[in-house]
């Protein structure tokens, strides 16, 4: 792959109790907002991530009515990801590169109160993968929080728009970007880190709201020093941190390496220091470990009840397996953290020795079931898990659809997978008709719970591959993906789907066919809605309990924005971004158009020209009733 396209497709325990009433109250005009439902004021809606609105004005008798209430163009034709903010009056919103952010009055026909347009270098969205997205804003201390593509984290006056202050969260230069929406958790801003196909080693970061200060960081690889990860990590769960999960660690077959597991009852767990440990080949400059990705850009959430956030890691450097024996920990893992110290109270790894590019970044949703905590997690590897909050056991793990074919299940006691051989990847090896595509089967775009009906409502992707890593040389600040992709349609014949999930089991309750990727985040409501858009551009709204679709309208772009809804003057809206872009559409913005270009999804998206013009036009749709 032509390296030009490769570039574009991409305390102490008095001080702690002094500080108590402060961070109670730094963010609590946030928590004001979110107790109101006519507000939108986090990425998800509330710090549990599940997309929920208690908002009922918009029903299934009369969702047929919803018409266009309003709608706003951005100025920037390309992808637009996650939502705008509601708190009040006003509504907040973002743009993609170059991160444009503006403040919309809603009493005086959404006029613009204050901008905000970065100074970004145009270089780095060379280096952006995949596109040049942005996921949101946060809010909180009468700020507006914005995370720019180029690393640097800035807090905006709510009112004026003027900034507060800036602090530097990763350097372009060596590939480090951001896409993420920043998190206003307490007193504390997360944010994290995108570079993984440029040999980066990322993290999550919390930074201090008051000031821009850094408060703790924590890396996916190294030592657990640098991983804050501490003598009780995973006290409950030790085989969690075994050495090694697979026999093969170090390849030699001709269908790949790391696929034979190791029985349960010979696992040796609590082994400290393995973000290191399981890097057993240097494959750059230095150990393999010191380049070896695990970005963190998704939506996370937090439970005030154990003061744990939860989020997962990407896919380990390089995409060439063959490079990086060994479990390759802590990439592709959900983690929960303490969010005052950053320290790991648990963790599990989804896909030791990734061999697909199965980012494990996807959100995780907390949700309460007789009296405790959970927390579920749909992983682009195909496989749904569901977690106690609290400590990690391992509660079900299922595939999301049967098309799934890497892998034949998960040992609930290791949180292994049973990998299949014959989708083991090795260098100069074709593997063909794998499932899903390295996309999985589901990429960024958020799922949402509904406690009412007790079921989750994720867009899926419906894609497959033939996957060869190739011999790639690390050179810093270059692209480093090392293997050639082409997708196409699964076995169902499409795209996509969107599907209804019990989240204690994982078994499928609903599903309906997509022609192409579902890739808008989605959202539900107390009236037993659920919303999401597609890539062709229609916005939809299904019945939550049967899934019949129920309206639909068509949007200007191909939708990669989540659904949100908000309430004004006592009637509820509901809208969402639109703009195609992200992965599936990047090729088509760019006009690239061979077969593995994009990292295959020129391929396996190019029938989105008939459906979208190129590149995508940033627009906000709002519908009333």
């Amino acid at each position: 792959m032509q390296l030009n396209k490769i570039k574009l497709a991409l305390g102490f325990v008095t001080a702690a109790a002094m500080a108590m009433p402060m961070v109670a109250s730094a963010a609590a005009d946030q928590e004001r907002a979110m107790k109101d439902p006519s507000n939108w004021a986090h990425p998800r809606g509330q710090h549990d991530n599940q997309g929920y609105s208690k908002l009922t004005q918009i029903n299934k008798g009369n969702v047929k009515n919803l018409k266009a209430a309003w709608t706003l163009s951005t100025g920037v034709n390309r992808g637009h990801e996650g939502s705008p903010l509601v708190i009040g009056n006003m509504l907040y919103v973002h743009t993609a590169f170059p991160n444009n952010v503006y403040a919309l009055d809603l009493n005086n026909n959404q006029k613009v109160v204050w901008s905000y347009f970065p100074k970004q270098d145009p270089s780095v969205q060379a280096v952006l993968c995949c596109d040049n997205v942005n996921r949101g804003l946060g809010y909180g201390d009468g700020k507006i929080l914005l995370q720019q593509n180029d690393g640097m984290l800035v807090a905006l006056d709510a009112k004026t728009g003027a900034k507060v202050w800036d602090a530097s969260v990763n350097d372009p230069k060596v590939g480090a970007t951001n896409t993420n929406a920043p998190h206003v958790i307490n007193d504390k801003i997360l944010t994290g880190c995108s570079g993984a196909e440029f040999g980066v080693r990322c993290f999550i970061a919390a930074y201090n709201l008051k000031d821009g200060s850094l408060a703790w960081k924590a890396y996916s690889t190294g030592s657990d020093a640098e991983a804050l990860i501490g003598a009780d990590f995973n006290k409950d769960n030790p085989l969690y941190s075994a050495l090694s999960v697979y026999e093969d660690v170090n390849g030699g077959n001709k269908q790949g390496g790391s696929f034979k597991k190791i029985p349960t009852s010979q696992l040796k767990g609590g082994v400290a220091d393995l973000g290191i440990k399981t890097w057993l080949k240097p494959q750059a400059v230095k150990d393999g470990w010191q380049h070896g990705g695990g970005s963190v850009w998704g939506w996370w959430p937090y439970d005030a009840k154990t003061n744990l956030v939860y989020y997962g890691t990407g896919n380990p450097s390089v995409w060439n397996p063959d490079v990086r024996p060994g479990d390759n920990k802590w990439s592709m893992t959900v983690f929960a953290r303490d969010l005052d110290t950053g320290m790991a109270r648990w963790g599990m790894q989804m896909t030791p020795h990734d061999e697909w590019d199965y980012d494990g970044i996807n959100e995780v949703i907390l949700f309460d079931k007789g009296g405790k905590t959970y927390a579920w997690h749909h992983d682009r590897n195909g496989f749904a898990y569901t977690w106690a909050a609290d400590n990690g056991d391992l509660i079900a793990a299922e595939k999301v659809h049967p098309f799934v074919n890497w892998a034949s299940d998960v040992d609930l006691k290791s949180g292994v997978p049973n990998k299949l051989a014959e989708h083991s990847t090795h260098q100069d090896y074709n593997t063909k008709g794998t499932c899903p595509a390295a996309l999985g089967t589901k990429d960024q775009q958020p799922a949402a719970y509904s406690p009412k009906t007790g079921l989750v409502y994720s867009p899926m992707n419906h894609v497959c591959m033939t996957y060869e890593p190739v011999e790639s040389k690390y050179v810093a600040g270059q692209p480093w993906v090392g293997a050639t992709l082409t997708m196409f349609a699964g076995p169902d014949g499409v795209m996509g789907g969107f599907a209804a999930y019990d989240p204690m089991t994982n078994k499928k309750v609903w599903y309906n066919k997509e022609k192409f990727s579902a890739w808008g985040g989605s959202l539900n409501t107390a009236s037993d809605l659920v919303f999401y858009g597609t890539l062709d551009r229609w916005f939809k709204a299904l019945d939550a309990k049967s899934g019949k679709e129920l309206w639909k309208f068509q949007v200007g772009s191909g939708v990669i924005g989540n659904a949100f809804t908000y309430a004004h003057k006592g009637k509820q809206h509901v809208g969402v971004l639109s703009g195609i872009g992200g992965w599936a559409g990047v090729a088509m913005n760019l006009g690239l158009t061979n077969d593995t270009d994009a990292l295959g999804a020129a391929g396996g998206y190019k029938e989105l020209t008939k459906y979208n013009a190129a590149p995508g036009g940033g627009g906000l749709t709002v519908f009333s009733l």
